[in-house]
């Protein structure tokens, strides 16, 4: 049986917005502003970093555990490094973690001091390519983007520059009935929608909580979790709760034990990943309130790969963090898929945790 989804029509065209925005690494103040025009009348407080994140306050009954909600608001692009002479067409390089081969015939939008342009990643045509070429994928270096002109004198005319940054295009649309989301940044647009609804929730319907509430949206994680450092010194958190995507392992050809959550099963609870290893009070702990909430949790490790939890849990003097991640398929790509009713109890679960993290519970997550 299917859950009856919360969503009311401001928070879907709130998602559309932000994962429709264009916001890579270090390039974020689009999508930053859109989330802080959401969340004004929500949040106590409004804080930011020097990087460019944003936090918004949401004061309960005591100031302390401060209470760290982050999710990263960039996503993975491009930025222009080269337009060749004779043709225009555009050399790029990647910001963030890209794989080449689902780079071919994709659409890009490229942001320019003159205004946003459409291109297409293209390569040397099959029909030209040797033998030898034919056996070997397209590496990067070899791809270009196309916007339509014929010398670099043209391609300047546009305004197009090196270091200029380009994004997939990919509009935001709903399949399979309205149950699952399909479009771009998901990683982690997903993460942030989660947080900032889960925190929207708890204002209107004045859920108690025994702490304060610092919720998140931090830039450039998929450059190094460089927002994650600077978000955890201003906001000298207690306790963390990442959330994040997770690779949805319900693909063919991969194996349970390279990636066992299912898109469609409810978050999942990371208990290991590249950055860091969870604090393990905390982490079953969310395992426990899970179980009593009825919320469906599954278990994953990330073999490879880290979150904004990996910069927030050494910060400082440590801090008790775990990360919370809604299966998507196919990230890192242009267009991924998202069931809508696991983003609904990533934010049921968000909201029972954040419910019981009062100072006793927070302490006893680092008692010898």
């Amino acid at each position: 049986m299917v859950r009856r989804l919360s969503f009311n029509s401001k928070a879907i065209e709130f998602l559309r917005r932000l994962t429709e925005a264009f916001a890579p690494s270090g390039f974020e103040r689009e999508a930053v502003k859109i989330v802080k025009e959401y969340m004004k009348p929500y949040s106590d407080e409004i804080l930011t970093d020097k990087l460019g994140s944003i936090v918004f306050v949401k004061r309960g009954d005591y100031d302390r555990p401060h209470v760290l909600l982050a999710g990263h608001v960039d996503e993975v692009g491009f930025v222009i490094s080269g337009i060749d002479e004779n043709t225009g067409f555009l050399t790029f390089n990647p910001l963030g973690g890209w794989w080449d081969q689902v780079l071919l015939s994709q659409r890009v939008l490229i942001r320019t001091e003159r205004g946003d342009l459409y291109g297409v990643i293209a390569a040397k045509p099959p029909h030209l390519l040797t033998d030898e070429e034919r056996q070997k994928p397209i590496d990067r270096r070899n791809m270009y983007i196309d916007i339509g002109v014929s010398s670099a004198k043209e391609a300047a005319e546009l305004g197009v520059k090196i270091g200029d940054p380009a994004v997939p295009w990919s509009p935001f649309m709903l399949i399979n009935n309205g149950r699952v989301a399909m479009g771009k940044a998901f990683d982690d647009r997903i993460g942030t929608f989660v947080i900032m609804e889960a925190t929207r929730r708890i204002k209107e319907n004045e859920i108690r909580h025994p702490n304060t509430i610092y919720a998140a949206a931090t830039v450039q994680e998929e450059v190094g979790a460089r927002g994650a450092q600077t978000v955890a010194h201003v906001v000298d958190p207690d306790v963390c709760i990442v959330v994040e995507v997770d690779i949805a392992g319900d693909v063919p050809g991969i194996k349970p034990s390279e990636a066992p959550t299912r898109m469609g099963r409810g978050p999942s609870l990371c208990t290991y990943d590249s950055s860091m290893i969870p604090n393990q009070p905390f982490k079953e702990f969310v395992i426990k309130v899970a179980k009593e909430t009825g919320i469906p949790l599954q278990l994953s490790q990330i073999a490879r790969g880290g979150t904004d939890a990996g910069r927030i849990h050494i910060s400082r003097a440590g801090c008790p963090s775990v990360v919370i991640g809604v299966p998507t398929r196919h990230i890192h790509s242009h267009v991924g898929l998202v069931n809508l009713e696991d983003v609904e109890n990533t934010i049921r679960l968000v909201i029972e945790l954040v419910k019981r993290l009062d100072r006793e519970t927070v302490e006893s997550f680092v008692a010898i």
